[in-house]
């Protein structure tokens, strides 16, 4: 037995979207406890972000892909006689509102932020069961259980990717895999500081503010914060947790308004 909390040696997961943002985090963080961590991004110069000193693999994969991603679990399950974590990471986000969201942006989102849930755990589930169970963690969203404004498609995505997550949870009862969401309110990113630079020009630290603000608790989270969440629900010590969705918000959910 273990003697350090949230040791995951031993263990092999795979984390989509792990090049970049809350994913590398999460990424870096499962391999310093002892994964191996398998990092499945659709844009290869991300392979440059795996720390060599670390026990971790990059692999070119579009989540949207069912041969692609069929042919790279396999390949992980016999190279490293197993899987037992999938983070289901690679997500895209949009804005618009239900007239101007066309139905491209629309298939656009569904296609990575929900098929790729489902054709990525799909592909790892007989890989989890034949290793004797293991953990799914799906990235949700506060836009999940809350009416987000402008934001339609990636709305109705992360609504879906939480139904899915308790039906997955529900599935995996009988073959020991938990499956659980993590819903992240505003979390500062590259992607954050790029969407301000082009869409307010000038104005990017007075809209940061704003952005920020709009969490009771004043700010927005980092990506570590979200990753430590997300080891917690890989590791053993969450092991009668399942089927639960985990807001990490700053109070956005249950505080506004108050």
């Amino acid at each position: 037995m273990s003697l350090t909390k949230f040791d995951l040696s031993g263990k092999v997961a795979i984390v989509t979207g792990g090049g970049s943002g809350i994913g590398k985090s999460i990424a870096l963080t499962l391999a310093k406890q002892g994964a191996t961590v398998h990092v499945l991004d659709y844009n290869a110069s991300a392979a440059e972000t795996i720390d060599a000193s670390l026990d971790m693999y990059f692999h070119v994969c579009d989540v949207t892909n069912w041969s692609s991603l069929v042919a790279v679990s396999s390949s992980i399950n016999e190279s490293s006689a197993g899987i037992h974590i999938l983070v289901n990471n690679a997500g895209l986000g949009g804005v618009g509102n239900i007239e101007n969201t066309t139905e491209a942006d629309f298939d656009r989102l569904y296609n990575v932020n929900v098929k790729g849930v489902f054709l990525c755990t799909k592909a790892c589930f007989p890989h989890l069961k034949r290793s004797g169970g293991g953990t799914v963690i799906n990235m949700a969203s506060i836009a999940s259980t809350s009416g987000l404004q402008d934001r339609i498609a990636y709305t109705m995505t992360k609504g879906a990717v939480l139904s899915m997550t308790y039906a997955i949870a529900k599935e995996g009862l009988t073959h020991a895999i938990r499956c659980n969401a993590v819903s992240p309110g505003r979390v500062h990113t590259p992607l954050v500081d790029a969407y301000l630079a082009k869409n307010y020009p000038g104005e990017e630290a007075e809209m940061f503010d704003k952005l920020a603000k709009t969490q009771p608790i004043g700010r927005m989270g980092t990506p570590q914060e979200i990753a430590d969440l997300v080891l917690y629900l890989a590791s053993d010590e969450a092991a009668f947790v399942t089927g639960a969705n985990f807001p990490i918000d700053g109070g956005y959910e249950t505080l506004n308004g108050t």
